[in-house]
This record gives C-alpha cells, structure tokens and sequence, in this order.
C-alpha cells in the first residue's frame, strides 16, 4: 500500500514539473516573437525618420518613361486675323509704252495678282493705259514698288488702309444669330395649326433668310477685299509735246460747238411746246367763247 501511495505521488511530480517545462518555453517563444517585432519597429522608425528629408520613394528604373501618360492640353487658338483693304492710286509717266505694257504684267504676275479692269485711251498728244490690279495683301507694297520702279515721272502716288476687322466680326456674329433666331421659327412653323399662322411665319423665315444672305454676302467682300488689295494704275507715253491737251480749240470747232449746242436748245424747246398741246386747246376755246359772250357796242351815227 505504501509503495502505490509513493509512485502516485512521483508521477504527479512529474506531471506537474513536465507543465512547468512547458509554460516555460511557451513564455520564451512569446519573448523572442515580441523582441523581433519591437526590432523590426524600430528599424521601420529608422527608416522612416531617415528617409522623411527625401521624400516619397522614387519609381523603379526598368520603367519605360516613354510609356507613362502625359496629362497635354492644346493651347486653344485665338483668331486675331486682322481684316485691312488697302487701295493704291499710281499716275506715272513712261519712257516706251509698250516696253512698260510687256513688263507690268510680269511683274503682276510675278507677286501672284491678276488684273481686274483695263481702259486704254490715245489722243494725239499722249497714249494711256487705266488699270485695276489685283495683289495679294503680303505683297502689296512689293507690287507698288515693282510697277513704280520703272517711272520717268510720277504725278500721283496714294496709299489707303481701312481697317475692317471689327465689322467683319460684328456681322459675322450676327450671321449666327439671324440663323438661331430662323431656327426657331422653323419650329414654330412645325407647331402651326392653320394657313395663317403658317404664312405669317413663313413670311419672318424668309425676311430672316434675305439678311442672312445680304450679311453672308458683306462677309465675302470684306474678305476678299482684305485679301487682295487693289492697285489703280494710270501711265501714259507723250507721243507729242507740242499737241496739249488743254489747248484753246480753233474757231471752227467753238462754230461747231455752239451750233451743236443751239440745235439741242431748239429740240429741247419743240418738245416742250408739244407736251402742253393741250393748254393751247383750250386756250383756243376760251378765246371763241369769251369773243362770243363779248357784248356788240352799237354804231354811232
């Protein structure tokens, strides 16, 4: 009996030593796992307090910069398109009219202009040439240089710029507003419910439509206008100094004139005479009455 009773106490010795061993190393395993994480805390702090003057970590280097997005915005475009006529009157005189007839237009040519009109007039004492030229606006002062260059001597040089940018821009405006305000009639047309309100906005939508092509109309001069300028261009060749222009006509051409001119008074007085016929008419009757009506005086013995 007394045996039993001592190997039941020295096995729960054991027992009891054995738990012990065991919460030991349970508590050792705890220590070192909470070591570790304070080191590797405090080495995050470190790191952290290291690195705070640098900034956010930079992107790794096998990275193509070429393919990261780039946030671009086209700068939006401002039309300042300055809409200038100008207009140029050159009278010159020349050396050999058709040398000069040859080489002007090769000169037009040349700065990319056309002409628009020509009148050509020759009396006996001078040959001369009226001409509107066409040029580009860039080569405007280029082409008045050009056909200048060759002058013997110039009477008239006039240049003239009018700046049409401001009504080129109101009216086109407006042109844009005449349209909403025709596209809201149209609807309105839509909505009519009898003929009378139809033709009453049909009669707005055409009125709307005639502006919009008078203005659409004012926009096209303007810019062609403005695109090509205009060069009025008079020269002439003396073909005789002696024969002026100005000179006092002969006897016989001043007898012709004024017999000319006393034929079309008498013309203009017959026509006249003829359109009031019928206050002669009636002059001839009130003459017949009034002799008729006129009391006979008697003869005297």
């Amino acid at each position: 009996m007394k045996i039993f009773i001592a190997a039941l106490a020295a096995m729960l010795l054991f027992i009891a030593c054995d738990k012990n061993n065991v919460s030991d190393q349970k508590q050792k395993t705890q220590d070192v796992t909470l070591t570790a994480v304070d080191n590797k805390s405090e080495a995050g702090t470190i790191d952290y307090q290291t690195d705070s003057t640098i900034g956010p970590p930079a992107p790794p280097d096998n990275i193509d910069k070429k393919k990261q997005p780039v946030a671009t915005q086209p700068a939006p475009k401002t039309d300042w398109d300055k809409k200038i006529i100008k207009n140029a009157t050159l009278n010159f005189e020349v050396k050999d009219y058709k040398s000069f007839y040859s080489s002007f237009r090769e000169k037009v040519k040349s700065v990319g202009g056309y002409v628009a009109q020509e009148e050509q007039t020759q009396s006996e004492y001078k040959i001369e040439n009226t001409i509107a030229i066409k040029v580009p606006v860039d080569q405007f002062d280029n082409a008045v240089n050009l056909l200048s260059a060759n002058a013997e001597k110039i009477n008239e040089k006039k240049i003239t710029s009018q700046d049409v940018t401001t009504e080129f821009v109101d009216t086109r405006s407006r042109i844009e507003s005449k349209k909403q305000v025709r596209e809201r009639y149209i609807d309105l047309l839509k909505q009519a419910k009898n003929m009378e309100e139809i033709l009453n906005v049909q009669s707005e939508i055409n009125g709307m439509q005639e502006e919009i092509e008078s203005a659409s109309g004012r926009i096209q001069y303007l810019g062609h206008s403005s695109a090509f300028s205009t060069i009025n261009l008079t020269y002439y060749q003396v073909l005789n100094s002696a024969a002026v222009d100005n000179e006092k006509p002969s006897f016989g051409k001043e007898v012709a004139s004024a017999f000319k001119t006393g034929w079309s008074w008498v013309t203009d007085l017959f026509v006249a005479l003829v359109s009031i016929w019928p206050l002669f008419i009636v002059s001839f009757f009130a003459y017949l009455l009034y002799k008729k009506m006129k009391p006979v005086k008697p003869k005297q013995a």
